[in-house]
């Protein structure tokens, strides 16, 4: 008898997302005591389209992001993710997001292969379903050759894709992507974009970074934070205006160093 293919149930929104706007960021604040860290935050992403999340060390990115993805609380404002109130509706919201965090973790002992299984079942994936996303994603990701090398032994490039393919396993309608290619050189830093541009054919990304040529290789949209608060929204071609996205982004941040 050959083993029963199975996929998480869909999950019905509270809200019916719109085709503007699967990822919100409505007036979202995160206070630490005297100290803010966002300010009123707000924007959207519309379905189909990457939008880079820019903006200096310590403007509020990853803060926003783990608000977006449930792993924060604000302390004022709404987050929504495809429909789903991240306040009421987290584990809903959990099934169409993937989240690559800054620091994407990994267990050591384990291998790529092993620990993508494992993510996969804690998603409620298994049988064919589960295997034929493995195999999607060790494709799509290029970690073929590393599968059953153990997660310690990996280059910072590999560890990087490993921690995006378990981002993209349940195929996504949102995904989240916090600095995705901090650390990588220059060959590893193309082969990710490469996988990300082929992504937002049928994704939701937003996708945070300081580095200017990311908007340039990468985003349709921007959405510029400094020192907590929103200072633009917009394409990068209006970011640019009639200069260039870095002196714009040294104009609006101020010069900040964090």
């Amino acid at each position: 008898m050959s083993e029963p293919t199975t996929t998480p149930p869909a999950p019905t929104p509270a809200t019916p997302a719109t085709a503007e706007a699967l990822i919100q960021a409505q007036g979202l604040s995160k206070f630490y005591g005297d100290f803010t860290a966002i300010a009123d935050v707000t924007f959207s992403v519309r379905r189909g389209s990457v939008t880079a999340f820019l903006g200096p060390n310590g403007a509020g990115k990853s803060t926003t992001m783990k608000i977006l993805t449930g792993f924060l609380a604000p302390s004022a404002g709404r987050a929504v993710i495809a429909g789903f109130d991240m306040d009421t509706q987290r584990i809903e919201a959990s099934r169409v997001l993937g989240y690559l965090p800054e620091n994407g973790p990994l267990y050591p002992e384990m291998t790529p292969g092993s620990y993508l299984r494992f993510i996969g079942e804690s998603r409620g994936m298994s049988g064919g379903a589960l295997r034929e996303a493995l195999d999607r994603v060790a494709a799509s990701c290029r970690i073929e050759e590393v599968w059953h090398k153990t997660n310690r032994k990996l280059s910072k490039g590999f560890r990087q894709r490993v921690c995006l393919g378990q981002a993209i396993l349940h195929d996504p309608q949102v995904l989240i992507l916090d600095e995705p290619t901090s650390g990588l050189d220059p060959n590893q830093i193309t082969l990710v974009r490469d996988l990300v541009r082929s992504l937002a054919k049928d994704k939701t990304i937003l996708l945070s970074t300081h580095i200017l040529q990311e908007v340039e290789a990468m985003a349709d949209n921007v959405v510029l934070i400094s020192e907590g608060r929103v200072q633009f929204t917009g394409t990068p071609a209006e970011l640019a205006g009639k200069t260039t996205i870095e002196e714009r982004f040294r104009e609006l941040t101020k010069g900040v160093v964090a």
